[in-house]
This record gives structure tokens, sequence and C-alpha cells, in this order.
């Protein structure tokens, strides 16, 4: 299979895990964010380990990765933040937009880092998918002077960064699960100490609900890591936004949400613009 075609794959099966992640997270229910945050690398941390065992997959050797592997971890971590942190005090669907503003990030640094070019077409259907998935999250009553705001783009724009440094680790040698696990245990260690003195009790249902969160997190972590590994952002970033279409479905079944017209014309709009870049890329690899 092309390697483009495997980030597009890895990309949505992405979208589809951070989907289930935030359904476990929204049924985890008053937790706070860094508590959140702490179980949700914890349980990556592991399974990458396991998986790095198994599959024997360590450092590359290349010291120079080092630098680019705490880059993507800090800035990963304080997007993990800076996302729970939104949720947490604004409005979900503003939350969801300041989420939602990493692939754009990725596409920028993309170029600024890895002097990646990005095409008119590109960028056309990366706009477009953005301009459908307002559609779907309305975003109302947002005030960029608010520091939950701030923060929130804050995390989307370090989000941003560290996709931008797991493209140019993979380019580098440095394998999927080291990149994981390698991030899972800096976040890890970081969040331990606040942890410590600002623990909250949970309940056993709030523990499995965090477990499954960091499970889902560990899948869409790993294919988001192998999707910007295959490719580069510019190419795949727009299948980014089916997570918002898995959501809505989640959302029906599990919480029973129904979709608004503007909800489906926006699901269109990103269907749409998925399927453009997908045949135009393809038409781009015959040339």
């Amino acid at each position: 299979m092309n390697q483009k075609y495997k980030g597009i794959l890895c990309i949505i099966a992405s979208a589809f895990c951070f989907a289930l992640m935030n359904v476990f997270v929204r049924l985890a229910g008053d937790v706070p964010s860094m508590q959140k945050s702490f179980f949700r690398n914890l349980v990556a941390f592991f399974f990458a380990l396991a998986i790095m065992r198994k599959d024997h997959v360590g450092f590359s050797g290349d010291r120079k990765n080092l630098l680019y592997l705490v880059g993507r971890s800090a800035f990963g971590t304080i997007g993990i933040l800076g996302n729970f942190y939104a949720v947490d005090h604004l409005v979900l669907a503003d939350a969801s937009m300041l989420n939602k503003m990493s692939p754009f990030f990725a596409i920028l640094f993309s170029c600024l880092i890895l002097k990646e070019r990005v095409t008119v077409k590109q960028a056309i259907a990366v706009t477009g998918a953005f301009l459908g998935s307002l559609l779907i999250i309305k975003p109302t009553g947002f005030d960029i002077s608010r520091l939950p705001a701030l923060v929130g783009i804050a995390g989307g724009l370090c989000a941003g960064i560290a996709y931008t440094f797991v493209r140019l680790l993979g380019t580098r040698g440095e394998k999927g699960p080291f990149i994981v696990c390698f991030f899972s245990g800096f976040s890890v260690a970081v969040l331990f100490p606040v942890l410590l003195f600002s623990y909250t009790p949970m309940t056993w249902q709030q523990l499995c609900c965090l477990l499954l969160a960091g499970l889902a997190a560990t899948g869409g972590q790993f294919g988001i890591t192998a999707a910007y590994c295959y490719a580069p952002a510019r190419e795949i970033s727009v299948f980014d936004y089916s997570q918002i279409v898995f959501s809505a479905v989640l959302g029906f079944f599990l919480f029973g949400q129904m979709p608004d017209a503007f909800s489906w014309l926006g699901y269109g709009v990103i269907c749409g613009m998925g399927v453009w870049m997908f045949l135009y890329q393809k038409k781009q690899a015959a040339a």
C-alpha cells in the first residue's frame, strides 16, 4: 500500500480512538484535568512499552533525535493540558474548536520547520474542512480575552508543533512505539508530582472510565504517530476531521444527541473535502 494511503487510514483510525477517549472522559465526571491527563498517559506508557519489547523496538541511537523527542513530549504535554483545561472551563463547542486548530498549526510548522510545500488545493481542502467543523460545533460566546480561551489556543498550537516533531522523528528513523513511549513517560513524570499533592479521590467507575480513556487515547496516539510518520501533514491532516463524524455517531447512540441540520451540512462538507483531497492526491501520484 502507498505510504500516503497508510497515513490516511492511520489518521482516521486515530480519530475514532480519540472520539472514544472523549466519551470516556465525559463519563468520568468531575475529575481535575491534571488527574485525567496523568491516567491518560500512564496507560499509554505501559502499552507502548509492551509493544516496544514485543517488537524489539528501541531508540535509534541518533543523539540529535533526543532534542526532537523532548520537544515533541514537552509540547505534546502542554497541548493535552491546554485541551483538558479548555474542556473543563469553556463551553464544549468552543474547546472543540480550539482543539481542531492543531492540524492548521501542524501544516504551518511543517512549512517552517520541515520546509514542506503546501499547494493551493491542499490549503483550500483543509480550510473547507475547518469551516465544515464550525457548522457542527457552532461555537457561541467565544471571548478571546478569557484565560481559558488563550490556554486552549496555546494547547492547539503546542499540539500542532508536537505533530510536526513526530513527522520529523519519523523521517529520522524513530519508530512510532518508541515515540509514544517516550512522550507518555515524559508526561507521567512531569504530572506525577502535581498529582501527588493534589489527588482527588475517585469511585471505581470513574477510575475505569479514565483507564478506558487512556486505552482509547493510546490507540489514537499510535494511529496519529504512525500517520505523520507515513505522510506529511499537508496531505493527511484533513482526514483528522472525521473525528467529528465519529463523535456525532457515538453521541447519538450513547447520549441520545441528535445533530441538527447545520451539523449534517458540516458532515457533508468535511467528507466532501476529504474525498476531494484523496482524489487529488491519487491524481498527483499517477502523474
